[in-house]
This record gives structure tokens, sequence and C-alpha cells, in this order.
């Protein structure tokens, strides 16, 4: 059997101090195969955004395994966690994260530029190509709509080649008919390149495109459940 690219093995966290401390995850085991779509769906403050922050290696866990991509990210330093990241995982928010003095194409450029790539706006620029924003190179964010906006984080988050997409919410900011181009281009991209995707999203529609669908409840993995059955 081969390895998969995302496993978590009992994986628990509380965030917050003292009285005041949540267990947001509680005992979580989740695998993910190599190009595998998957929809993490559940109620509100069942912990589906933290999760992808600890797979991103943005939330450090108090106790179990994970491991990406063959690495077990867990016993890294938050600086060796940060360049791994940039390596092997784009993250795509539901608020776009963009920076607003930068024009789209030095949002992109930029952090590849950071990470030392030898021709980062030549990439950053077959990127914004790529998601169909060859007229927008030097627009900045506040010149661009939401859905624009959406396609240059995306185009950001795959410049690197990530092994690993994760997308929190990708649809939630955006109008339907917009949310449905952008998952389209999240789909496509992702099938076309072999990347893994996994994504939360309320959007019923959203996960029901996904190879899988995790249902998450109270901090636990439940079984997984078709999306429609997620408000029952």
């Amino acid at each position: 059997m081969t390895e998969p690219v995302i496993d978590l093995k009992d994986v628990s966290l509380r965030l917050g101090q003292g009285a005041s401390s949540v267990h947001v995850l509680k005992g979580v085991s989740l695998r993910v195969e190599h190009g595998q779509s998957t929809a993490i769906i559940g109620p509100s403050g069942s912990g589906k955004s933290t999760l992808l922050m600890v797979i991103a290696g943005l939330e450090r866990v108090d106790s179990g395994a994970v491991s990406i991509a063959g690495q077990r990210i867990d016993r890294l330093s938050e600086d060796v966690v940060a360049a791994f990241r940039g390596r092997t995982i784009g993250i795509v928010f539901q608020s776009f994260h963009l920076i607003p003095n930068m024009t789209a194409l030095e949002n992109v450029a930029v952090p590849l530029e950071l990470a030392g790539h030898e021709d980062p706006f030549s990439v950053a620029k077959q990127e914004l190509m790529a998601v169909g924003l060859k007229d927008r190179l030097s627009h900045y964010p506040g010149e661009l709509s939401g859905g624009e906006q959406q396609r240059v984080a995306i185009a950001r988050a795959l410049a690197p080649a990530p092994a690993i997409m994760i997308a929190d919410e990708p649809t939630g900011n955006l109008d339907q008919a917009t949310g449905r181009q952008i998952a389209d281009l999240l789909f496509s991209t992702a099938h076309a390149r072999g990347t893994t995707l996994v994504l939360v999203t309320h959007d019923s529609a959203l996960a029901a495109r996904c190879d899988r669908q995790v249902s998450m409840r109270s901090g636990r993995i439940e079984e997984a459940v078709p999306a429609h059955a997620e408000a029952g």
C-alpha cells in the first residue's frame, strides 16, 4: 500500500489558556491519498478549519502524529515547517489574503522570490495566465473583483507546484456563479497537476464534487456522509 500524502494519527489540540481553553481536536485520525480531493464538512465550531491549519503546519498539535508528504512535521521547528510548507502546501483562504499595495503579479511572485526561486516573475506570470488573468497582471487587489482576487490567490498557491492544496471556504465570499467558476478552476487545476486537494466548505454542491467527504462534529471525525446529511 502506498504511503498517504496526509496522515494524521490520534491528533489532539487545545486552543486558549486555563479556564478559557477549548479542546478543538479530539483524537483525530485522517489519511488522504495522493491526488485525492477531500471535502471536510460539519457544523460551525466542529474543528474543520483548525484541522486544515494542522495539516498546513500552522497549528501545533498537543499530541499525536502529523505526517505530510512523508515528513513528520510535528517534530520540526517552526522555521523548518515554514520552509517545508512553502514547498509542499498551497493555501487558499476565504478572504483572499492578498497584499493590497502589490500588483497581482507581485502578490504571486514575492513568495517565490522569498523562497529563492530562480525566476519568480516569469512563473508568476504563467500562473496568472493559467487562471485567466493575463490582462490583470499590473492591477492591484482593490482594482479586482472578488472572483479575480481569488484567482490571484489560487495562482499564488499553485506557483511553487505544491503536492497539496488546502482551501478554507474558497467560495464563501463569492456569489454563486463566481463561486462555481472558482470551484471549476480549483478542481480542474488540481486534476491536471495531480495535486491533492483538501477543502473545508459549507457548500454541499462543492463538497459533492470531491472524491471523498469527511464529516466533523465536536472536534472528532465521523463517518464520511453525503453532504446533504450535514444539516440533519
